[in-house]
C-alpha cells in the first residue's frame, strides 16, 4: 500500500500529465498555487506568464501548433481571461483550465472556499455557449476527471475547465496512490488528407479535423470572428451560421462520452440528496446519519455540470424531493436542474462563508 499525504492539486497535475497534457501556462493565484508549483516539477514545459490575459494568449497559441495547454486559476483571474477564452472556443483550441473556487463577490476573500463561479462558466461564452465543465468530488475523481478533461478538450477541439474549491486543492489527507488507475495518453489524430484543408469542416461528429498552425502542405487558417467551414469571415451567411450552431450542438452530441456522477440508490427513499464538488463528501456523511435515523435518502454526486446531462433529470424525476446541498447563497446548481428539468420538487440547503457540515445538511433534509 502506498499510503502518503496529498492534496488533489497534486493529484490534478498527475492526471493531466499521464493523459498528456504537454505545457503548462501559469500566474499564480490563491488558492491554486499549489497546483502552479507542482506542474513546474511534473510537466515535460512549464511557463510563468506575466499575468492572466497573456496566460491564455500563449495557452492559444501553443494549442494552435498543437501542443495540449493547461493553466489553473481562481475567479479575478479567470475573469481576466475571458475575452482569450472566447477567441480559443471559437477557435477550437483544445486545451484545459483548472478553475479553484473562492469566495466572492469581486477578489473576495482569497483564503476562503466557495461554490460560486458555475453559473459564470454556463454563460461566460458570448451567445450563452457553456463550457464543458467537470468537477471533482474527492482526490481520486480529482485525479480521473483530470484526465478526462484533457481528452474531452481533445475530442471536442474545445476549452476545458475542471472546476474544483480552495479546501480540495489545498487541503492534505492520507491517501492510497494504489487506488489510481492508469490513464490512457490522449491520441491525436491531424488532418492528412490530400484535399485543401478546411479547418471548420463539418463532419458527421460534428468537431473539424484538427491541423497545427505551420503545416508544409496546407493552408491553416484559424479565427475567432463569424466564419465559414473555410475559415473565411463572413458576416451572417448561412453557412456561418450553421457553423456557429455547430459550436454548441457538438457539445451535445458527445456529451456522453464526458458525463460522469455517481448515483447511490437506496431502495427505500422517496427523498436524494445531491452535491457536487467539495459538498459532496459531507453530503455521503449526511446520507448514512439519516438512514442512522431511520430517513432512508438517495445520494447523486454530479462530476459533469455543464452541459447538464439529460440522464441527471431521469434519475432526478423519480424522487418526490430533491434536496441540493451546495456553498452558496443563491443554488446554482440548482438553478441549473430547474432550467434543465420541469417538474422537480427542488429544496435547496445553501451556505456561504464556510463548508455545509454533515449534521447541516441532515438537519434540513429531516426537517
Amino acid at each position: 500500500m502506498a499510503r502518503v499525504l496529498v492534496d488533489a492539486s497534486r493529484l490534478m497535475v498527475e492526471g493531466l500529465v499521464r493523459a498528456g497534457a504537454d505545457i503548462y501556462v501559469g500566474y499564480p493565484i490563491t488558492p491554486a498555487n499549489w497546483i502552479y508549483a507542482y506542474a513546474t516539477e511534473r510537466f515535460p514545459r512549464a511557463l510563468a506568464a506575466p499575468d492572466e490575459i497573456t496566460t491564455l494568449q500563449w495557452m492559444s497559441g501553443f494549442s494552435a501548433v498543437g501542443l495540449l495547454p493547461v493553466t489553473a486559476t481562481a475567479f479575478p483571474g479567470f475573469a481576466l481571461m475571458v475575452e482569450s477564452l472566447g477567441m480559443a472556443f471559437m477557435m477550437e483550441l483544445p486545451m484545459v483550465i483548472v478553475l479553484a473556487q473562492r469566495m466572492g463577490p469581486s477578489t473576495g476573500t482569497a483564503t476562503l472556499g466557495a461554490q460560486g463561479d458555475l453559473l459564470a462558466l454556463r454563460g461566460v461564452i458570448s451567445g450563452g455557449f457553456p463550457l464543458p465543465t467537470l468537477a471533482p468530488s474527492d482526490f481520486l475523481s480529482a485525479y480521473t476527471l483530470a484526465g478526462l478533461a484533457l481528452h474531452t478538450a481533445v475530442r471536442l477541439r474545445s476549452p476545458v475547465v475542471l472546476l474544483t474549491s480552495k479546501e480540495m486543492v489545498m487541503t492534505e489527507k492520507a491517501f492510497d496512490l494504489d487506488q489510481l488507475p492508469d490513464i490512457q495518453p490522449v491520441e491525436r489524430a491531424f488532418y492528412t488528407g490530400e484535399e485543401p484543408y478546411r479547418p471548420y469542416a463539418r463532419t458527421s461528429e460534428l468537431v473539424p479535423p484538427f491541423l497545427p498552425v505551420g503545416d508544409d502542405r496546407h493552408q491553416v487558417r484559424l479565427t475567432a470572428s463569424t466564419h465559414n467551414e473555410e475559415g473565411i469571415l463572413q458576416h451572417s451567411s448561412p453557412e456561418a451560421m450553421a457553423n456557429t450552431r455547430r459550436l454548441y450542438e457538438k457539445l451535445l452530441h458527445h456529451l456522453p462520452a464526458y458525463t460522469r456522477y455517481v448515483y447511490e440508490p437506496h431502495p427505500e427513499a422517496r427523498d436524494v440528496l445531491v452535491a457536487w464538488g467539495v459538498t459532496a463528501e459531507a453530503a455521503r456523511e449526511a446520507r448514512d446519519l439519516l438512514i442512522s435515523r431511520g430517513h432512508p435518502v438517495s445520494l447523486f454526486i454530479p462530476q459533469t455540470l455543464l452541459p447538464v446531462p439529460p440522464v441527471y433529470g431521469e434519475i432526478l424525476s423519480r424522487y418526490e424531493r430533491v434536496f441540493v446541498a451546495e456553498e452558496n447563497l443563491t443554488g446554482q446548481f440548482q438553478e441549473l436542474l430547474a432550467a434543465a428539468f420541469r417538474g422537480l420538487n427542488l429544496v435547496g440547503i445553501h451556505r456561504i462563508g464556510g463548508l455545509l457540515s454533515p449534521a447541516e445538511i441532515a438537519g434540513e433534509v429531516a426537517a
